[in-house]
């Protein structure tokens, strides 16, 4: 049975209580919100990971995307950046390999992964018969079987675009920049056939339910540049994803729905509103959203921005980006610098929308700087390792002041100080 299923019946399931109590959150309301579809739980039936939840009065949550491509294919390189997410506290990941053996990168990445994992099958499909004249409905079903098999936790399924949504696309700058989306639009228009995901959306739904995976209903027609922000195309898509999460929730399968993108600022909320609306509260997940346009080696810092604000009105899950972004394939640094930019703007929505405990580290942050305490800052920093070099490289001839503000230091005058203006009180 899947936790909605559970949910709906007033059964607390194990992984409903672990969330409750690490969420800070009473057992009654979170079955509630899962119930309504506003929360999901994060984990397939087939693997032992930890179980997330994501959604609504719950903190949120990050992913980390990974995987090979037909230029980089080690997968010794794609375990280290799993241990590398792991470490500066993803979520989640989701393996988005597009070349070598995938499924024994993907089977291995399952294996090796104490948080849920997430795929795109029809990246699976596509690169198993890159042919669109000869590649099958069957071919596409067939793949996100085999995901399913596989253990994955959450699947992103392109189920919501439409053959009456690809004139809207003449009034775009970019088109479709969704990798799954495209390949869907161009089988659509060799076969003059509609989208398959779509006309067999109960047969996949029928799958995921078998391990209770959540569907991660993929948006095609995210925009590619803040110019094609919120546009028809969009909002065409997103209103048959609300009408698919409806159909999804009648047969107790979880679902998310995945937003842009690349937002403009003044767009963000409207967004957010527009999906909680038309998709009935269920989980929104964001990449980034992205800011600009210009940020190519920053794009990390412009979705960190869009998704701190994106978050802070109501979206539920970003998805990082690394300065690779639009560049390449990102290494592992650029792995770590997009999970601690996306770390951050999660935590600083959290702090804004008061969510017990958010601003636990930071006082202990504060209290540490205030008695010069360096060893609780590394500690309590989101990346110890880089705040104690970048400490260590700045320290002048090794004595205790560092080259910013040398003798002119406000915590260590306050230090000096404290005792004295205590008295005057």
């Amino acid at each position: 049975m899947t936790q909605l299923y559970n949910a709906k019946r007033k059964n607390c399931t194990k992984e409903m209580k672990h969330i409750a109590t690490l969420e800070k959150i009473p057992e009654s309301r979170l079955m509630k919100n899962i119930a309504d579809g506003h929360t999901v739980i994060v984990k397939s039936q087939r693997h032992s990971c930890i179980p997330v939840g994501i959604g609504k009065n719950l903190r949120i949550k990050i992913n980390a995307n990974i995987g090979t491509s037909n230029f980089c294919n080690q997968i010794s390189l794609e375990l280290e950046k799993l241990d590398a997410v792991v470490k500066y506290g993803a979520d989640t990941v989701m393996d988005l390999s597009t070349g070598g053996d995938i499924r024994k990168i993907r089977k291995t990445i399952i294996e090796s992964s104490t948080i849920p994992v997430g795929t795109v099958p029809l990246y699976d499909a596509i690169t198993q018969n890159p042919d669109v004249a000869s590649i099958t409905e069957k071919n596409f079903l067939d793949a996100i079987k085999m995901h399913i098999d596989d253990g994955v936790d959450f699947i992103t399924v392109h189920c919501g675009i439409k053959r009456d949504h690809i004139p809207y696309l003449d009034s775009r700058i970019m088109g479709v920049v969704s990798r799954g989306g495209s390949f869907l639009v161009k089988w659509m228009l060799y076969h003059n056939r509609e989208n398959p995901l779509y006309t067999h959306y109960d047969e996949i739904v029928e799958m995921a339910k078998e391990q209770d995976v959540v569907l991660s209903l993929g948006d095609s027609l995210r925009p590619g540049c803040i110019a094609d922000a919120t546009d028809a195309a969009q909002i065409a898509e997103l209103k048959i994803l609300g009408k698919l999460a409806r159909r999804a929730y009648r047969q107790d399968v979880q679902v998310m729905i995945e937003g842009p993108g690349h937002v403009p600022l003044h767009h963000i909320v409207k967004n957010i509103k527009l999906q909680k609306k038309y998709c009935h509260g269920a989980p929104f997940y964001v990449l980034g959203p992205l800011v600009t346009d210009v940020s190519p080696g920053y794009d990390h810092l412009s979705g960190a921005i869009g998704g701190a604000i994106a978050a802070w009105h109501g979206a539920d899950f970003l998805c990082y980006l690394t300065p690779k972004e639009h560049l390449g394939l990102p290494g592992l640094d650029d792995v770590i610098d997009g999970v601690i930019a996306s770390k951050i703007a999660a935590h600083a929505a959290d702090i804004a929308r008061r969510i017990p405990g958010a601003e636990k580290a930071d006082i202990l942050m504060a209290k540490a700087r205030s008695n010069l305490d360096w060893e609780t800052m590394y500690a309590t920093a989101l990346n110890p390792e880089k705040a104690r070099r970048m400490r260590l490289e700045t320290l002048q001839d090794g004595k205790e002041v560092c080259s910013m503000c040398g003798d002119f230091c406000s915590a260590k005058i306050n230090l000096e100080s404290r005792g004295k203006y205590r008295s005057m009180i």
